[in-house]
C-alpha cells in the first residue's frame, strides 16, 4: 500500500472517529462511582468561587475546572447534568486521538533521525493507525467516556508531555523543553501522580541528551532549566495552596495515602486513633479524626468537612492527616505478587495487540533492539511507560491507571520492528499495513455495534443512556417524602453510603452522619438483631438528618421483620428512607424536576 492510499484511509479513519465516538459517548451507559460525585461537587465549588474547599489534597482541579465549564456551557440543572459531561468526555476523547497523532509523529521524527539508514517496516500513518486503533480499545472499557473522571484527560496531556520530550530529542530546537513543562504541568493539576512523572521526564530528557546523543552540556542544562521553570509556574501555585492548607511541603496526598492503605495494611476509612490494629506498619498521628457519635454500631459525624456530598470521601486527606506510611519489604513483596497478577490479567484483558505483534513477526517482521546507544529512540519512551508501570506496581494496578504505560511500551516496539529479509521488505511491510488497518477498523467497528446495540437495549427502558432508574428513583422518592435540596441526611451500610453517592447529589442534600456497615448482606436483619436500634435512631435524629437512607432488600423489608417499620422504599429502588425530622405533611415538597415527561420515559 503506497504511502498516499495510507494516509488517505488515515483520513477516512478520523472522519469515522467522530461520529463512531460521538455515539459511543452518547449510549454509553450509566458508570458513575463514588469518586465522580466528588468532581462534580469540586467543579460547583469552582463555580461558586469557593477557593477554600477546591484546594483538596487527595483530588486535583483541573478536570473538575472542564466540568464547571461544561456545566455553564449547557447550562445544566442537577437532573441533566450528566449528558453535559458525556459531552465533555467525547471531548477529551478528540483531544486524546490528536494528541496519539502527534506523539507518534515525534516518535517517527526521532527514529528517523537516528536510525537514517534502516528501513522501519511501519511507515508513520501505520503507526498513528494503529496508536488510534488502540486509543479506540481503551475508551471501550477502561477509560469509558460515560465515566466521570479524569484518568482520560491525564493520559491526553501525559502524550502531549511526551510528544514534546520526543521533539526535543529529535530536534536542535529549545521550544519544545517548555512545551513539555506545560503539558507536564497540566497533567499534574489533574492528578498528583504527574508530578512524580513530570520530575523523571525532564531527567530522562537531560540524560539521554547528554549520554545518548552527546550534546553540549550547556544545552541539555538549559532545556531542563526551561522545562522545571514552566512546570513550576503551573504547578506552583497549586502546591504552595496545598502546602499551606497542611503545614508542610505537599504535593497531592493520594499516593501517599493510597500506599498506606495498600501497602502498609492501614484501614481505608472511619480509622481512629484507638484502632491500632488497623494501623498497619504506618506512622499514624491522626490530627483530626471522625467524630464518633455512637459505637456498636459505629455512627460518624464528617461536620467537620464543610463541602461535597458524602463528606468522607470528599476529603479523605483532611481525616487522614498525618497517616505516614513507612517502608516494609515484606508487606511490599506481597502487594507486589498481586500486582504482579492484576497486570497479567490487564494483558489477557487486552490481547489484541499482542495477536497483532505475533502475526507481524510470523510474516516475516523482527526486532532491531541491538545497537542501542546509537540507534535507540524507542529507548526513553520504554523507559519512562515502565517505570509509570513500575511506580503504580508498587501500590495499586488499576487497568485506568496503566492504561498510559502501555501505550508508551508498545508503540515504540512496533516502531522498531524490520523485515527479517531485505528482499522481501515490501511484501512483508504490505502485509503488516494491511493487518493494522485491519486491526484499527475492526475496533472502530466493535464500537459502532456496541453503541448500535446499547441503543437498542435503552431504547425502550431509559430516557436516556445517562440514566439510572434505581438513582434517580432514590433521588425523586426522597423529594416526595419531602426532603429538600440542601437539607442534611444520614446513611446507613456501604451501598447507600458510598460505593454510588450519586442519588444523594441528585437530590442535592449532604450526607453528614453515617451508620457504618461493612456489609449490605441482610441489612433488615442486621437492624433487628441491634439492641439499642431506638438509641441509634434518636443519636441520628439528635444531629438533624431529615432521613436515613439505606439499600435493602425489598424481600425483607415486610412484617416478619419488625426493624422495617416506618421505612419508606423510594420509589421502584432497593432505597429506602426512614423518616427522622421531616414536617409532618409532605405534600408541599417542590417535585423533584426531570428533563422529560413520565410518558417520555416508558415510551419506546
Amino acid at each position: 500500500m503506497s504511502l498516499t492510499a495510507l494516509k488517505k484511509l488515515l483520513i477516512v479513519y478520523l472522519l469515522l472517529l467522530v461520529p463512531i465516538g460521538w455515539l459511543a459517548a452518547k449510549y454509553d451507559p450509566y458508570q458513575l462511582d463514588g469518586d465522580a460525585v466528588n468532581y462534580m461537587d469540586l467543579a460547583d465549588l469552582i463555580r461558586a468561587h469557593q477557593w477554600s474547599g477546591i484546594v483538596n489534597g487527595y483530588w486535583h482541579p483541573l478536570y473538575p475546572a472542564a466540568l464547571a465549564i461544561a456545566q455553564r456551557v449547557f447550562h445544566v440543572t442537577r437532573s441533566n447534568e450528566l449528558s453535559a459531561y458525556y459531552a465533555l468526555n467525547f471531548l477529551i476523547f478528540l483531544v486524546s486521538a490528536a494528541a496519539m497523532l502527534c506523539f507518534v509523529s515525534a516518535l517517527v521524527k526521532l527514529r528517523r533521525r537516528m536510525t537514517p539508514d534502516a528501513a522501519p517496516l511501519l511507515p508513520l500513518y501505520a503507526l498513528q493507525l494503529l496508536g488510534l486503533g488502540l486509543l479506540v480499545i481503551a475508551a471501550q472499557r477502561e477509560l469509558s467516556m460515560s465515566k466521570v473522571r479524569p484518568d482520560a484527560l491525564l493520559q491526553a496531556l501525559m502524550l502531549f508531555a511526551f510528544a514534546m520530550l520526543l521533539e526535543a530529542l529529535a530536534t536542535e530546537s529549545l521550544i519544545y523543553a517548555p512545551l513539555m513543562g506545560m503539558f507536564l504541568g497540566l497533567a499534574y493539576l489533574t492528578k498528583s501522580f504527574a508530578f512524580v512523572v513530570a520530575l523523571l521526564s525532564i531527567a530522562v530528557m537531560m540524560l539521554f541528551q547528554w549520554w545518548i546523543q552527546k550534546r553540549k552540556l550547556s544545552r541539555v542544562v538549559a532545556g531542563g532549566l526551561l522545562a522545571a521553570v514552566v512546570f513550576a509556574l503551573i504547578a506552583g501555585p497549586y502546591i504552595s495552596a496545598l502546602s499551606k492548607k497542611a503545614h508542610r511541603f505537599d504535593f497531592g496526598d493520594s499516593g501517599s495515602l493510597n500506599y498506606a492503605w495498600y501497602v502498609s495494611g492501614t484501614g481505608k476509612m472511619h480509622l481512629e486513633p484507638w484502632m491500632t490494629s488497623d494501623f498497619g506498619s504506618a506512622n499514624v498521628h491522626l490530627v483530626h479524626p471522625q467524630i464518633v457519635l455512637m459505637q456498636n454500631p459505629n455512627v460518624y459525624s464528617y461536620r467537620a468537612v464543610r463541602f461535597g456530598t458524602y463528606g468522607d470521601w470528599f476529603d479523605p486527606a483532611y481525616f487522614n492527616d498525618h497517616v505516614t506510611p513507612k517502608f516494609n519489604a515484606r508487606l511490599l513483596l506481597k502487594r507486589d505478587a498481586r500486582n504482579v497478577v492484576l497486570s497479567l490479567r490487564y494483558l489477557f484483558n487486552h490481547p489484541e495487540a499482542w495477536i497483532l505483534l505475533a502475526l507481524l513477526l510470523a510474516f516475516g517482521a523482527r526486532f532491531s533492539f541491538a545497537d542501542w546507544r546509537s540507534r535507540g529512540f524507542w529507548l526513553p519512551i520504554v523507559f519512562s511507560g515502565a517505570a509509570i508501570w513500575g511506580i503504580y506496581g508498587l501500590v495499586n494496578v488499576e487497568e485506568r491507571y496503566i492504561t498510559l504505560a502501555y501505550l508508551l511500551i508498545l508503540l515504540p516496539i512496533f516502531a522498531a520492528l524490520r523485515s527479517r529479509n531485505s528482499d522481501d521488505y515490501a511484501t512483508v511491510q504490505r502485509t503488516a499495513v494491511l493487518l493494522i488497518a485491519l486491526f484499527a477498523f475492526l475496533a472502530l467497528g466493535e464500537t459502532l455495534r456496541t453503541s448500535l446495540e446499547e441503543r437498542r437495549q435503552q431504547s425502550a427502558i431509559v430516557p436516556a443512556a445517562w440514566y439510572s432508574p434505581a438513582i434517580f428513583g432514590a433521588a425523586k422518592g426522597l423529594a416526595a417524602m419531602g426532603v429538600q435540596p440542601g437539607d442534611e441526611i444520614a446513611c446507613v451500610g456501604l451501598s447507600a453510603c458510598s460505593v454510588d453517592t450519586y442519588w444523594q447529589r441528585l437530590a442535592g442534600v449532604r450526607t453528614l452522619t453515617e451508620v457504618y456497615n461493612a456489609s449490605d448482606a441482610h441489612l433488615a436483619e442486621q437492624l433487628q438483631n441491634l439492641p439499642n436500634r431506638p438509641q441509634l435512631y434518636d443519636v441520628v435524629r439528635s444531629q438533624g438528618a431529615k432521613v436515613l437512607v439505606g439499600m435493602f432488600d425489598p424481600g425483607e423489608m415486610n412484617a416478619k421483620t419488625p426493624a422495617s417499620e416506618g421505612w419508606v422504599r423510594l420509589g421502584a429502588t432497593n432505597y429506602y428512607a426512614l423518616p427522622l425530622n421531616l414536617p409532618a405533611h409532605p405534600a408541599d415538597a417542590t417535585p423533584y424536576q426531570t428533563p422529560w415527561t413520565e410518558q417520555r420515559q416508558v415510551a419506546p
